[in-house]
């Protein structure tokens, strides 16, 4: 019997030897495999970390921030250090003794988590957290763990502690999505952490700890309770009085929640669509073919996402007293009305945009009609395509006859507003009645191909070769011009030269470097005396053509109207001593506004711009 049973424990052992066997080389295996994989994936290269873009006014006023995640980075010297014994004290005691991971905090987890089916406690160091936070997941398992002590141990090898401190300072998880022990400061404060008093630090010291569960906006009253915690810590560690603790704990706190700013919404997005363009204009990234399109717009956003979360400030020249008046003063006359409408002003000194609008009742990237709404120019565009061009080109004033009868050119044989036919006029009267046949002669004379020499110089981002018809002289475009565009044009009549006018002054990432900024060329378009006789014809339609009613607080005022056919479109642009601008109102769906043809919406509009 006894033998029996000596054998078959003879035999079990073998078994169990074998069994246990097999398992030491698996985790030999495995140890092999995870030598391999860490010296493979040990990555520790910079985490770069998304930063807000804010967009500045002419006066060094921010009044938009382009954010997901509120992150404000601070110096590890200018944190207070009261900040920084708190959490060494609350998270990791020992941090700058030990090589990236604590062994006995280690051990004591092991020794709890022993207990449970997973892993329930970490015994994570700060350097442990800032692995997880940069380049790790949160996941609880013994494989994720084991690569973040290589990853801790990597990190303290690369880096001071100071340095790993300030790391983990500036991208530990705030709560609604603010990240960094600076930026939770300005976003529930509204104040640097410099100006907090204690106790506001141990309250936003405590929300890392659990995010959710002390999230303060959600749960105030457990994020108190944790904050009471901490003071008691520092009492404990002799850090601060027992006194002082009990008074640190009475004192209330008072959330002042960071609104982000997010003012003048028309301006904002006109200032990030021109930022592409400047993206593209700097860095050459134009299309050279069809084939190329898809590949230069890629590049494109890949650069303008890049800036977006870099920390950088444009600077614009908005002019925000001038914004708010004229969005208000329009919003005012439109909310009369079933139509809608756009304005761009430009300074004539700066050829810089002062204020936009984008349309009424506009929501942040709504279409902003400004410079997306595309629509026929009508008359308004004939001092861009006839007028300017021929006398230009011929030398002629204002006082040479043309004729306002019937004419064809080929098949296209356009009729006056009203189906007037008129003798030999003068250029002055032909031009501020706007006698459509009277155009077409001009055009007709240069040549088809001489007035678009001219309408190219512009920026019409939609004229292409399709537009190439005599109806481009009267205004009759496949697609059309934007306000901005034609202000844009219209500012060559200030002193005969152009260059586009910009929204943006620079662009500066976030060491203060100008990254971006516009040329300040210009080029001429008309010599002084086309551009005096244009300005002359400018003026008379004000005095005495379609213009009156049009006014000016100052010494000049020159401005063309245009009505597109069936009324679907009613243009103003112009300029004086101080602006050029266009108006343009209409439905985004195009529908006749012949009712509202002697209201002068359009008039009352363009008043209320030029004469703030």
């Amino acid at each position: 019997m006894r033998q029996t049973i000596g054998l078959l424990i003879a035999i079990v052992s073998l078994f169990g030897f074998i069994f246990f066997s097999r398992l030491i080389l698996i985790e030999i295996q495995a140890i092999q495999v995870h030598n391999k994989v860490i010296t493979d994936s040990v990555d520790l290269s910079t985490v770069e970390s998304i930063k807000p873009l804010t967009i500045v006014d002419r006066n060094g006023n921010i009044y938009s921030e382009e954010y997901v995640e509120w992150r404000k980075p601070i110096a590890f010297e200018n944190i207070p250090s009261i900040v920084k014994e708190l959490f060494l004290l609350s998270e990791d005691e020992h941090f700058y003794s030990h090589i990236g991971f604590d062994v006995s905090a280690i051990t004591r987890a092991l020794v709890t988590n022993s207990k449970q089916s997973s892993i329930q406690q970490g015994g994570s160091t700060i350097t442990q957290q800032l692995v997880r936070m940069r380049y790790l997941s949160e996941e609880k398992t013994y494989e994720r763990k084991l690569m973040e002590l290589f990853y801790s141990y990597s990190l303290e090898k690369n880096y001071s502690k100071d340095e790993i401190f300030e790391m983990y300072l500036n991208e530990a998880y705030f709560s609604n999505q603010v990240y960094g022990i600076n930026s939770a400061s300005t976003y529930y404060f509204n104040k640097p952490i410099h100006e907090l008093t204690i106790a506001e630090v141990a309250f936003i010291s405590a929300i890392p700890n659990n995010p959710s569960l002390y999230d303060p906006l959600v749960n105030f009253e457990n994020t108190k309770k944790r904050q009471e915690r901490l003071l008691d810590l520092l009492v404990n560690k002799n850090v601060i009085s027992l006194e002082e603790g009990k008074n640190l704990k009475a004192q209330p706190i008072q959330l002042n929640v960071k609104e982000k700013i997010q003012q003048y919404p028309a301006y904002t997005t006109y200032v990030l669509n021109e930022l592409k363009q400047l993206i593209a204009a700097q860095e050459q990234l134009t299309v050279k073919s069809d084939t190329d399109i898809k590949e230069v717009n890629t590049q494109i956003e890949a650069r303008y996402k890049q800036l977006l979360q870099s920390g950088a400030t444009i600077y614009t020249a908005l002019d925000p007293d001038k914004q708010a008046h004229d969005e208000q003063a329009i919003n005012d006359i439109l909310s009369r009305y079933d139509i809608q409408g756009s304005a761009t002003v430009i300074d004539n000194d700066t050829r810089e945009i002062v204020s936009l609008y984008a349309g009424k009742d506009y929501k942040k990237f709504d279409l902003n009609r400004a410079y997306q709404a595309y629509r026929q120019p009508g008359s308004a565009f004939k001092p861009i395509a006839a007028y300017g061009p021929f006398i230009n080109e011929t030398g002629y004033t204002t006082n040479y006859t043309v004729s306002g009868g019937k004419f064809c050119v080929g098949n296209y044989c356009p009729s006056n507003y009203g189906g007037g036919v008129y003798g030999d006029v003068s250029l002055s009267t032909a031009f501020k009645h706007s006698y459509n046949t009277s155009a077409l002669r001009l055009v007709n004379r240069i040549g088809l191909e001489k007035s678009f020499e001219y309408i190219n110089q512009f920026d019409f981002e939609k004229i292409s070769n399709e537009d190439f018809t005599y109806a481009a002289s009267l205004g009759g475009l496949n697609y059309g011009v934007t306000t901005s565009e034609l202000a844009n044009a219209y500012t060559s009549f200030i002193d005969g030269s152009y260059r586009k006018a910009t929204s943006i002054r620079q662009v500066v990432d976030a060491s203060g470097n100008v990254v971006y900024s516009w040329p300040k060329e210009n080029k001429t378009i008309w010599n002084s005396k086309t551009t005096s006789h244009m300005r002359t014809l400018l003026q008379e339609v004000v005095k005495s053509g379609t213009g009156i009613g049009l006014r000016t607080d100052g010494s000049y005022l020159g401005a063309k109207t245009g009505t597109t056919n069936n009324f679907h479109d009613f243009w103003l642009a112009g300029l004086n001593d101080q602006y050029t601008a266009a108006v343009w109102i209409g439905h985004d769906r195009p529908a006749s506004m012949e009712k509202y043809e002697k209201q002068q919406i359009h008039f009352k509009m363009f008043n209320t711009i030029m004469n703030d």
